[in-house]
């Protein structure tokens, strides 16, 4: 009582002094008034002059042409308003005020307070004005916009380019055609027209990337590689050939739609051979070729489209030239002239141009003196060239302003297309060619400025890249022409064939010899050329020999190139060449080359990509040396000391991936290298690329302060993936490995730190602090690009002393990348006490970046990038990537849009911590927010993945404009609510939908969107009227909910879309809705859409891809190419109204279907007219595993296939696919007689084989087949039909597929005698054999296929389980070059050892998934050791080999010469390659998957084996894995098996046998199996859990779904079967419920203790554990914790505690999918279906039950006097019910009698030995 009265008196007390505050606070407001106003008025007074003055700015801002900031103005309408609207209300309540009440007696108190309250209000306002007001900047130099996009100046719009440019630019549109042609006479125009193809193609944003390569005459492979790795800024790694071209190729393939165009093909160019994929069906490759031969197109490169480009017609021309010359034409009497000079360029655009601008402003008599030439006979002639045009391009060569403009143009000739600057210098500067000019430097400067006017006047081009140039090559043959005069010059192009070199007299008179492509086989013991000054040499011939007296008379030479020449030692003749001054030794293998030391004069010397392992100590000779290049000279290990300091007047050197090995101080021996203090010596050094191991090996007064360009690597990281192209066009850049800080390091480095434009910061350990903000002045004054990577102590990027306001970065781009711990990038002012959110965000105020470009930020953990009002000063913004940034939460407000208007790329990936991307900014008036329409408008590309918490781009409360965004990409974010959501992130929605009307994508081409777990529709009812209208391509994966695609409403909307692709979407039932609730579409709608392509895969409850309708209102008759595969609720593809239109189909897919007819029934057919389907372009079909088909079309109809050139059938149900013309008892989709004669592809099951075997056939009936595929023999005694091969005489490949033939090598019993079968049977290239079981041995001796095979070149052995090796007798071996073994399950290995020999032109050798193999080749018994040589083998393949040890066992030598690529995975038990003698000598790495450029390599094959088997590598990347096979793998279980496995990758788990667990996963590892797909648990004796929560809270937290506290795990799980496993007591033990989306069938068998699937516990009883849920005080085995909306089948098996399976309450998404119910041996069971789930089981079919002993009802339909069908309607589909010996069972249905429960389609039961 008295602790009661005691509170009571507290409250009271309390009551009361509030009051009192109260009161008096109001009494104040009264009494102050007058003080409260004149405070007002006093800031108001303030602010009116913070206004003035900010407007003053603003002024000047605007007179100088810059921008206000939108924040500036937001602010001054802000202060408007307060100093207008609110000064006048506080004025109106003064006014008030004065007024008194009580007839004048007494104050107005009301008025009083009013007017003080305001006035306080707004002085308050006024105040954070003021505050706000304090602007660093208010304006901005905006980027000057483009008025007009215009054409580059090489492109002329004629009518007749504009022609043939928007014939190519349909044809490149068009996914059918991927290889695509442009043909003329050389100079017309073509390389032209294709570069502005390219440009309008890169402007509308057709392709993803886009890449050139010229080509020239016989391609060199390698230079093409290079001019594509250069656009894409790949590097290449590999040397080989093919390597290179695997590497471009993957490269190529992760652009989803790319353009390639090869300009100036001559030959048939082999695509693979240089890397270029020619696309599949996740891909799109469009290639585009130019060539003088249409022939070339057509017939070498099979384009499918080539265009003609001929002259310009007269008027074209006359215009054109008239356009160059301009005022030269107009300003004098010149037009007869002109008009002349004009037809003698023959109508070819590039004599034109070229004579036409030599002309300009020329006088009258320039004129007539050029007309006077070009009616002279030219020096030139070309075949298909006029005469005039060489004419018109040698007067322009005439009229050049100097000889070193001549003498360049003609190197530029000599040295051909897309020459590097650099190599032309190198050539300029040793032929002399500027004189006067000492150094490199000012040469090079004299030479660009000579390239820049022969650009001007069109004798040259830009190339791909700013360091080459280009020659038209119609010019390239005239100036090698205009050199050629006289014999001065003698090259060859790579077409030419050198029989035998020149006469004596001929080569006396050569001044330039360039042959950079020979092919001959020796050279002359002397080249006599006394005048020769310019000597090139390449060699395709590495046993090329230079003799010794080869350069004996050529004295006078000053240019020496030599490459790709194998050069054990130099010719001793060399040394007589005084006069030298460049050599260029490129990418020779070199030996002994002190002769060099001779060449006194020599000033330009270069190594580039040569094998060299020692510098000679005689370059120290070579004192006028200027340049020195070691670029790629990857062996280059040693330089002796002393030999750089001789080189005082070097200019520039070059050692990028080459030597690194630098002497440290102190260090001395015999071996000794030279060290960077030598580097001192050279006072001229102005240009420098090298890389430093190590930053302390620099000495302490070593300065870089002259250096003008470099390329400098200071640390131990190796490989960079950064784009060496943009690297090269800037010319400083510095790459650090740091150990401390940048304070501490070389002031010469620092030096560089100063002039640096790249700088990139890697591996910085031990520092919290990178820069101090003195520095940044310092160091980043030239900085264009900073990239910081992997720095695991770094805080911050530089220090705040608060010494300046802001700093001012001059960054372009800024990449952070790995840097955990950062907090900020400038740190606070330690001073400071400030708690502002500054502190978790990583740029401040501070801190500006007005130019910068790029921002692109990788693993760091900050929590917010800006601050909404400090966000301004990155108004230039193009890109944006953020990825794997955890911790990240905000990522832009509302307000930041307004500073992206530049913003080009969106791409946010993996954080985790995202609601949404655009928040809503916190404002303190809602009056002054105008924000609601956002707009990025020039966002071309949005990306958002593994976005695990965001819930939608922004809230509904914005429109959302993307004008300019063609792709976007939704993938892996599980919880999104909508693109523009409408709810909080913890809210639960029903019907969830994509896109609204408040997003406008008025451009939008492209939408991938993946894994979106809620999304149910696509699309809302109501999209926004722009929004859509360009959509061209929809790609939908994996996303589990989603209920159709295009709704009837819609159809129109997407009428331009050409490609749809669906795949894995489990619940999609519908594509194309046409109807709906009985209302036909076509009624309110017509449509011609222009899909051409369609997708549709592994949908398992799709029913229709075009709902049914008749009206054709909607037209989908532009449709190319149709594949549906794994769709197995499918009965009927196209609705007839569609496919009576298909006539422009190409390609037909359908696998793995339950189609029953592929075209539906008319419902307007009558039974008169027949119906005809004319698939008019339809050249590829193929129907593969549909077992329920039984018809084309179910009326009376005819088909017409008059293009099909490849028929894949296999499994196809009832349907009779081949007919006779004269036999038609059964209609046949295909006559014989008609479409096999078109064929080049055929598939032939045995009953069809059998048909035509007895049928009478014109014997060229199957002549045109190349590719036959033979399936079906089922019974194990059939014969292979040999004696069928004999009417395939042109067949090329031969498939075997699903047959049980126990050999291949028997006649048929008809046949045996037949000698003349060997003789006419085919001679195949390939064979393979897919799920041929019952064979053993593939071949025996004197056997048919010994003919059949004897010119096999590919080899396929695919799922033969049964065969044991590659058998006896292969002689056919020797022309075999691939080898592919697949899932033979039955191979221990793979050939013997003395077979294997027979393997001689073997290149390809694959052996993937064979569960036995344990080496490939196997030893004979009792043979002596020899040497086995596989003499081509270039790439081998060894993949999910789980049993193989080594390669070969035996004492042998194995050597592979040819080795370049091996590729080893999943072979977790290769202890070593081979143990005996082994050689590789090309291969210098092993690769863990095809993709993997990069590789490992430990100095050896067997090395670099035995260091993966060490680091048990073969473990990763598992998708198969049976536990009990790996014995290592259950000892390190219960640790932490992620040590060795990827779990990301597993598809199978198998766990069986094992003693040792107690569960086998926790939630960690659950998490990381997102690709399982079905797991077995059988035979553990001490397991208690599968999965058991172990961790902390957090991670569960994270993985939970809604607010049902649901775990969400294993995506892909569809099968789950637990077995024998006695002391388990649950599937799962943790604190939340679980599950699983893709389950679809449980089996939980013979666990005795197991009396519930989910255990929980609660977190907050210290594990109090909680054994499922009860009813009734008695557990149950399902509860409301789990959920499997898709499950459709359970087996429950002797479950011996299990009363009751379901709990009263189910989870909402579970088990409403369940067909199949069976119940076994559950001894203490009460019932099945309790009265309060019967109707959650609507779809169960059917139902079995048996042995359970306390069985009393089924189906309980009554409880406790209330009939169930008082509360429920339930339609059972249930179909069958099994129940037996079930002795205590009472009912199997409760008395029931209203009828409300409804089993209609109840098809069969059995009930046996039940009781009563």
């Amino acid at each position: 009582m008295e602790i009661t009265m005691g509170s009571a008196s507290n409250l009271v007390t309390g009551v009361v002094g509030y009051l009192f505050q109260k009161i008096k606070r109001n009494f104040s407001y009264v009494f102050h008034h007058r003080t409260m106003v004149l405070d007002f008025e006093k800031k108001v007074e303030m602010l009116k002059d913070k206004r003035d003055r900010v407007l003053l700015d603003v002024d000047a801002a605007q007179n100088n042409g810059e921008t206000i900031y939108p924040d500036v103005n937001n602010w001054l309408m802000k202060v408007d308003d307060m100093i207008i609207s609110e000064l006048n209300k506080v004025k109106s309540l003064e006014d008030e005020a004065k007024n008194k009440c009580f007839i004048g007696l007494c104050p107005n108190f009301k008025a009083f307070y009013q007017l003080s309250k305001k006035a306080e209000e707004d002085a308050g306002a006024v105040d954070e004005l003021l505050q706000q007001g304090g602007f660093d900047k208010i304006s901005y130099r905006d980027v000057p916009q483009p008025i007009v996009v215009v054409p580059p100046k090489d492109f002329e719009d004629f009518n007749s380019r504009k022609l043939v440019f928007n014939k190519i630019m349909e044809a490149v549109k068009d996914p059918n055609v991927n290889i695509l042609g442009v043909h003329g006479m050389p100079g017309v125009g073509k390389t032209t027209l294709v570069k502005e193809v390219v440009r309008q193609v890169k402007e509308d944003k057709l392709f993803d990337s886009v890449v050139m390569a010229v080509v020239t005459y016989t391609p060199d492979v390698q230079k093409i590689q290079d001019q594509i790795a250069d656009m894409l800024g790949l590097k290449f790694e590999e040397q080989s050939m093919s390597g290179r071209a695997s590497r471009l190729c993957q490269r190529l393939k992760k652009e989803k739609k790319i353009l390639v165009v090869l300009d100036d093909i001559w030959a048939k160019l082999d695509l693979m051979e240089v890397g270029i994929p020619l696309g599949d069906k996740d891909q799109v490759c469009t290639i585009l070729l130019t060539s003088r031969d249409r022939n070339v197109l057509r017939k070498d490169m099979d384009a499918k489209e080539s265009f003609p480009l001929g002259v310009l017609t007269h008027e074209e021309a006359w215009n054109f030239f008239k356009n160059i010359a301009r005022n030269g034409v107009e300003s004098h009497d010149l037009p007869p002239i002109a008009i002349e000079v004009a037809k003698r360029c023959g109508g070819l655009p590039i004599a034109i141009r070229t004579l036409a601008t030599s002309l300009k402003n020329e006088p009258p008599f320039a004129w007539e003196d050029a007309l006077q030439q070009l009616n002279g006979p030219p020096s030139s002639n070309f075949k298909g060239v006029p005469a005039a045009v060489c004419s018109s391009i040698e007067w322009s060569y005439d009229r050049l302003p100097s000889e070193e403009h001549k003498q360049t143009f003609l190197l530029c000739g000599l040295i051909g297309h897309n020459a590097l600057f650099d190599e032309l210098l190198m050539y300029a500067m040793g032929l002399g060619l500027f004189h006067g000019i000492n150094t490199v430097e000012k040469t090079r400067i004299r030479l660009l400025t000579v390239v820049s006017h022969l650009k001007a006047c069109c004798l040259l081009v830009d190339s791909y890249s700013n360091q080459r140039f280009d020659m038209h090559d119609l010019i390239s043959d005239v100036a090698i022409s205009i050199a050629s005069k006289g014999n001065h010059v003698f090259s060859l192009r790579p077409q030419d064939v050198l029989d035998d070199w020149p006469d004596d007299e001929t080569m006396k008179e050569c001044d330039k010899i360039f042959l950079p492509y020979g092919s001959f086989s020796e050279l002359p013991d002397q080249l006599k050329c006394p005048k020769l000054s310019f000597f090139g040499i390449g060699s395709k011939n590495p046993l090329l020999k230079i003799p010794t007296n080869f350069f004996m008379e050529t004295k006078n030479l000053k240019v020496l190139i030599l490459a790709c020449l194998n050069l054990p030692s130099l010719p001793s003749s060399i040394s007589l060449l005084a006069n030298l001054r460049t050599l260029c030794l490129m990418y020779c293998a070199l030996g002994d080359i002190a002769l060099i030391g001779e060449l006194k004069n020599l000033e330009i010397l270069n190594f580039e990509g040569s094998e060299i392992e020692m510098l000679p100590e005689e370059i120290g000779q070579l004192t006028k040396l200027k340049w020195l290049g070691l670029i790629d000279c990857s062996k280059l290990k040693r330089i002796p000391p002393g030999v750089f300091c001789k080189l005082s007047r070097l200019e520039e050197l070059y050692m990028s991936n080459s030597f690194n090995e630098w002497e440290a101080k102190g260090q001395s021996s015999q071996q000794s290298n030279f060290s960077l203090a030598e580097l001192k010596a050279l006072s001229c050094l102005t240009s420098l690329e090298i890389h430093i191991p190590n930053a302390n090996i620099i000495p302490k007064d070593f300065s870089f302060e002259k250096l003008q360009r470099y390329i400098i690597f200071i640390g131990e990281a190796s490989h960079w993936d950064w784009n060496w192209v943009w690297v090269r066009e800037n010319s400083r850049t510095l790459k650090l490995s740091l150990q401390t800080s940048i304070s501490f390091l070389n002031n010469g480095v620092k030096v560089l730190l100063k002039k640096a434009e790249n700088l990139y910061i890697d591996e910085v350990k031990d520092v919290e602090i990178l820069l101090q903000e003195s520095e940044v002045g310092d160091y980043f004054r030239q900085l264009k690009n900073l990239h910081i990577q992997n720095g695991a102590m770094i805080q911050y990027i530089f220090k705040d002393n608060d010494d300046v306001d802001k700093i001012e970065f001059q960054l372009e781009i800024l990449e952070l990348q790995g840097l955990p711990k950062l907090i900020s990038f400038c740190s606070k002012n330690e001073g400071s006490t400030s708690t502002s959110p500054q502190e978790t965000t990583l740029f401040k105020q501070k801190t500006q970046f007005p130019k910068l470009k790029e921002l692109v930020l990788s693993s760091i953990t900050i929590e917010r990038i800006w601050l909404p009002q400090e966000f301004c000063s990155t108004q230039n913004l193009t890109t944006l990537i953020i990825e794997g940034c955890a911790n990240l939460k905000h990522v832009l407000s509302d307000s930041m849009v307004e500073y992206l208007q530049q913003l080009e790329c969106l791409e946010i990936s993996e954080c985790k911590c995202i609601h949404e991307i655009i928040s809503k900014e916190k404002i303190i008036k809602e009056a002054f927010r105008n924000r609601y329409l956002i707009c990025f408008p020039r966002l071309n590309s949005l990306k958002l993945k593994g976005l695990q918490n965001l819930i939608g781009f922004c809230h509904e409360d914005y429109t959302v404009e993307f004008p300019t965004l063609r792709i976007l990409e939704i993938e892996n974010c599980p919880q999104l609510k909508g693109f523009i959501h409408n709810s909080t992130s913890k809210e639960i929605l029903t019907d969830v939908v994509l896109f609204n009307n408040k997003v406008v994508f008025s451009n939008l081409e492209k939408i991938t969107i993946s894994h979106l777990r809620k999304v149910k529709r696509v699309w809302d009812s109501q999209l926004h009227t722009n929004s859509f209208p360009m959509l061209k391509e929809l790609s939908i994966m994996e996303c589990n909910v989603l209920l159709n695609i295009f709704p009837p409403f819609l159809l129109g909307a997407f009428q331009r879309l050409e490609k749809l692709i669906v795949t894995d979407c489990t619940s999609l039932e519908e594509v194309f809705q046409l109807q709906e609730q009985g209302l036909d579409i076509e009624e309110t709608h017509v449509a011609n859409c222009q899909l051409r392509e369609v997708n549709l895969i592994r949908l398992p409850k799709l029913k229709y891809v075009w709902t049914k309708y008749h009206k054709g209102n909607i037209s989908f008759e532009s449709l190319r190419q149709v594949c549906v595969e794994d769709c197995w609720s499918l009965k009927t593809l196209f609705p007839f109204s569609i496919a009576k239109d298909l006539q422009q189909l190409e390609r037909l897919t359908i696998a793995r279907c339950g189609l029953e007819e592929i075209v539906s029934k008319s419902v307007e057919e009558s039974g008169e007219l027949k119906i005809c389907f004319a698939f008019n372009q339809l050249s590829f079909l193929e129907l593969w595993d549909l077992p329920d088909l039984t018809c084309f079309y179910p009326g009376m109809h005819r088909t017409t296939w008059p293009t099909l050139k490849q028929l894949r059938i296999h499994w196809y149900g009832a349907i009779k696919i081949f007919g006779h013309e004269e036999s038609q008892i059964q209609h046949s989709l295909f006559l014989i007689e008609k479409v096999i004669p078109q064929l080049e592809e055929v598939s032939f099951s045995h009953s069809d084989i059998a048909m035509i075997s007895d049928g009478q056939f014109e014997a060229d009936l199957f002549c045109n087949v190349k590719f036959l595929r033979i399936s079906c023999y089922f019974d194990e005694s059939a014969i292979f039909p040999i004696s069928f091969l004999r009417r395939f005489y042109n067949l090329e490949g031969l498939d075997v597929v699903f047959c049980n033939f126990k050999e291949l090598a028997s006649f048929e019993s008809d046949a045996h005698e037949d000698k003349d079968i060997r003789i006419t049977t085919p001679k195949i290239k390939k064979l393979k054999l897919d799920l041929v079981n019952n064979i053993r041995h593939l071949w025996k001796l004197d056997s048919p296929l010994d003919h059949i095979c004897a010119r096999l070149e590919c080899l396929e052995l695919w799922q033969c389980d049964n065969l044991i090796n590659l058998g006896l007798g292969l002689s056919f071996f020797e022309t075999l070059t691939t080898l592919d073994v697949w899932k033979c399950n039955g191979m221990s290995e793979l050939i013997t050892s003395f077979k294997v020999q027979s393997l001689v032109c073997l290149v390809t050798m694959r052996i993937r998934e064979c569960e036995m193999m344990r080496e490939v080749v196997a030893s004979d018994e009792g043979e002596t050791p020899y040497e086995i040589v596989f003499t081509a083998l270039k790439h081998l393949e060894l993949h999910c080999l789980q049993r193989l040890v080594s390669f070969c066992s035996g004492h042998y030598t194995l050597r592979f010469p040819s080795l370049e690529q091996v590729t080893l995975s999943q072979c977790p038990r290769m202890k070593n390659f081979y143990q005996g003698v082994l050689s590789t000598p090309k291969l210098h790495k092993v690769q863990l998957t095809v993709t993997d450029f990069k590789g490992r390599w430990a100095g050896d094959l067997n090395a670099t084996v035995e260091q993966l088997y060490k680091e048990q590598v073969g473990y990763r990347g598992l998708k198969n894995l049976k536990l009990s096979d790996f014995s290592e793998l259950i000892n390190i279980w219960s640790r932490n098996p992620q040590e060795m496995l990827d779990f990301t990758t597993l598809e199978f788990l198998e766990v069986c046998d094992s003693n040792n667990l107690r569960y086998i996963f926790n939630l960690s590892m659950v998490f990381c199996l997102g690709q399982l797909r079905q797991m077995e648990i059988k035979r553990c004796n001490n397991l208690e859990q599968v999965i058991k929560e172990e961790g902390s809270i957090t991670m569960v937290e994270e993985a939970i779904t809604d607010n049902s506290k649901i775990i969400d795990i294993f995506p892909r799980l569809q099968s789950i079967i637990v077995e024998s496993c006695p002391n388990i007591t649950s599937f799962y033990l943790g604190s939340k419920g679980l599950e699983c989306p893709s389950l679809l069938e449980i089996k939980i068998a013979n666990c005795s203790n197991m009396t519930t699937l989910i255990s929980t516990f609660s977190r907050d009883e210290d594990k109090e554990l909680i054994i499922g849920d009860e009813v009734d005080n008695v557990s149950t085995f399902f509860s409301d914790k789990v959920a499997f909306p898709n499950l459709e089948k359970i087996t429950i098996f002797h479950l011996r505690k299990a009363k009751r399976i379901w709990y009263n309450q189910l989870h909402t998404s579970s088990f409403s999918m369940l067909k199949e119910l069976t119940v076994k041996n559950c001894d203490v069971l009460l019932n099945i279906f309790p009265h309060f789930l019967l109707r959650v089981f609507k779809r169960l079919e059917k139902l079995i039950v048996t042995d359970c002993a306390s069985l009393e009802e089924v189906f309980q339909l009554q409880v406790q006097g209330l009939d169930v069908e008082e509360k429920y309607m339930v339609d059972s589909q249930l179909k069958e019910v099994n129940l037996v010996c079930l002795p205590k069972l009472k009912h199997v249905w409760t008395k029931y009698h209203m009828r409300n429960i409804s089993l209609k389609v109840y098809d069969k039961y059995a009930f046996r030995n039940v009781g009563a």
